[in-house]
């Protein structure tokens, strides 16, 4: 039979070697990621320059549209926008068979800066991470052409 001694010995020894058991070891473990810089001007569908339906004696018709550009936020970006398929004689034409109707891109609402591809034609921003409207204004500075649906496309191009 156990005395009370040798069953309080026999417990001691059993925690220690419990004890002994449990030891722990650590170490660090990096968690890591590098963020890269992009812009998408596709997110978001382009919103046509439509300038409607204008009779061939209109003069100084002005329309609309808009891009849409996200950016990582804090990345500087331009935009710029190509002469179209139909460029020619220093202009921008929307076509209809043989026959043109010459149009301008601008980037502000007064249409005084005209859109381009250049670094002086280009617009510039900054990222914020989420889809920025861009709006696109366009002009028919003489409708003076044959009637007909007449149509150009222009590629917008973001750097950043």
């Amino acid at each position: 039979m156990l005395s009370l001694r040798h069953l309080s010995i026999v417990t001691t020894c059993l925690l220690s070697a419990y004890g002994a058991q449990a030891a722990t070891d650590t170490v660090n473990l990096n968690v890591k990621v590098t963020i890269t810089a992009t812009c998408d001007i596709h997110s978001v569908p382009s919103t046509d320059v439509d300038f409607g339906s204008i009779a061939s004696t209109a003069t100084d018709t002005d329309a609309a549209g808009a891009l849409s550009v996200n950016c990582t936020p804090g990345t500087d970006y331009t935009i710029g926008l190509d002469a179209g398929e139909n460029f020619g004689g220093g202009e921008r034409r929307m076509i209809k068979g043989s026959d043109y109707v010459a149009y301008e891109l601008y980037r502000d609402g007064a249409r005084s800066q005209v859109w381009g591809n250049d670094l002086a034609g280009s617009l510039s921003g900054t990222g914020t991470g989420s889809d920025q409207n861009i709006p696109v204004y366009g002009r028919i500075a003489t409708a003076n052409s044959p009637a007909g649906d007449y149509a150009d496309v222009v590629i917008a191009t973001v750097t950043y």
